[in-house]
């Protein structure tokens, strides 16, 4: 076996008036194999369009034929390895009724059709228990008939089938679907796939619209009396060590110095002074609304109770918000199992408006790989400050010696009201000297205990 190589080199030079040249440098290479290694690299070539012919072959079988197809296909090839190898009739007979099959459905998918899917949804964003409806309008954009096909819509974990008709050119189909949310949660609608098939179900053609939808499954909520979750003993604020120029909280009277407000000049000591004198004033710092929600799964009796504890407390903050106070809703985050005695970590979900507030309250889950409450609770009073109401949200699993503990963590300053779901059982309030126990045997229950005076 032998070789040889031969190199080529050419090289362009260009010129221009101001003296500058660009050069490029080209290298030819040819090489002669031998017949040995010439036919080895025409079977690694071969080899390679192969395999790529034998991918998207079995690529296309699988997305072309069913599970029905598979198995006319299967009672073909047998059938005639039976007729050839023992002269089987029958063989033979199966055989030819499976060809005829496969070739009696193959015009059912051949063509291209051009579709246009769209899908309204009449709201993105429920309560848990309502339904969404939903207009699916599918339109036949081709010049030519468009076979009777079905609409996949993915719906959640679930699946939303739509039968369309034969469609004319620029004909459209429209049908109203009906989603059900009945939990809380985030349901994603698509991406949607319509498929084209024989009407004995052998072969099937589809094609995939990509967009997908996103539906905000609320909370069920109650309303609260406007001072229940807005009971801040310091309405005004409470003044600071911080000085300002301008506040509710008056602090002193100082010289004048170039950018003072006018407004802000005190005339009376002006005068006895004979300098231009400012009143100064202590920033008011106002107290946050602190709900911590228990995400540990084992602190929960059922499902329904811990949804009835998220009811409760996107209650209490959505309360809070649309009264203006400053709401902090914090829970914990899931940890890695290998390091959950190390890793200390909360998240505070967005309380900006009503809206992002009950968006993410549907995002929350309970999970085995969550902070206890006591930590998460230690967590949120050490990295935000000024708390004045912590409100502790929990299951019916949860001891009261831990909910003591949980509460020892918050300064003394912070009142700390536990809320613990107990389905089916009597409301009740119990105080202690760390903390008072609300025992809320179904959502409605809240509005009453609060009015009754769980905060002192």
């Amino acid at each position: 076996m032998s070789f040889s190589t031969e190199s080529r080199i050419t090289r362009t030079t260009a010129g221009t008036s101001t003296s500058t040249r660009t050069s490029t440098v080209t290298r030819y290479d040819s090489t002669r194999r031998g017949p040995v290694r010439g036919a080895v690299f025409g079977v690694r070539v071969a080899w390679r369009r192969t395999r790529r012919v034998a991918r998207r072959t079995t690529k296309w079988m699988r997305e072309t034929i069913t599970a029905a197809g598979v198995l006319v296909v299967a009672a073909l090839v047998l059938g005639a390895v039976a007729g050839v190898a023992f002269g089987w009739v029958e063989g033979w007979t199966v055989a030819a009724i499976a060809l005829v099959l496969l070739i009696a459905c193959v015009p059912f998918i051949l063509g291209a059709h051009d579709y246009g899917i769209e899908l309204e949804l009449d709201r993105d964003r429920v309560v848990a228990g309502a339904e969404i409806t939903a207009t699916l309008d599918v339109r036949n954009n081709g010049t030519r008939l468009s076979l009777p096909g079905i609409v996949d819509v993915p719906v959640g974990e679930g699946l939303v089938e739509a039968h369309v008709p034969l469609l004319r050119p620029a004909a459209h189909h429209r049908e109203e679907l009906t989603i059900a949310a009945h939990k809380r949660g985030v349901i994603d609608v698509g991406p949607m796939t319509i498929t084209r098939g024989d009407p004995i179900g052998i072969l099937r053609r589809e094609l995939r619209w990509p967009d997908v939808q996103r539906i905000h499954v609320h909370p069920v909520t109650v309303r609260l009396p406007s001072t229940s979750a807005g009971l801040i003993r310091d309405l005004e604020g409470t003044p600071s060590t911080t000085l300002v120029d301008a506040d509710l909280s008056f602090h002193a009277v100082r010289e004048y110095v170039v950018g003072d407000s006018q407004r802000h000049v005190h005339w009376k000591s002006t005068a006895k002074t004979g300098r231009l004198m400012v009143r100064q004033y202590e920033e008011s710092r106002h107290a946050r609304i602190a709900i911590m929600l228990d995400l540990a799964a084992d602190s929960y009796e059922s499902d329904d109770e811990f949804e009835t504890t998220v009811s409760a407390a996107a209650s209490l903050a959505l309360q809070g918000v649309r009264d203006g106070r400053d709401v902090l809703l914090s829970v914990s985050n899931e940890l890695p199992e290998q390091s959950r005695a190390e890793i200390l970590s909360i998240r505070t979900l967005p309380t900006v408006t009503p809206k992002a507030l009950l968006d993410a309250t549907s995002t929350i889950d309970a999970a085995e790989r969550m902070m206890r409450l006591e930590a998460v609770v230690a967590l949120t009073a050490q990295s935000y400050p000024d708390l004045s109401i912590a409100f502790l949200l929990t299951g019916s699993r949860m001891p009261l010696d831990r909910l003591r503990r949980a509460a020892v963590s918050l300064p003394a300053a912070v009142e700390a009201v536990v809320v613990r779901s107990e389905l089916g059982e009597e409301p009740t309030m119990r105080m202690a000297r760390e903390l008072s126990v609300m025992t809320l045997g179904a959502l409605g229950d809240l509005p009453q205990m609060l009015a009754r005076g769980a905060l002192r």
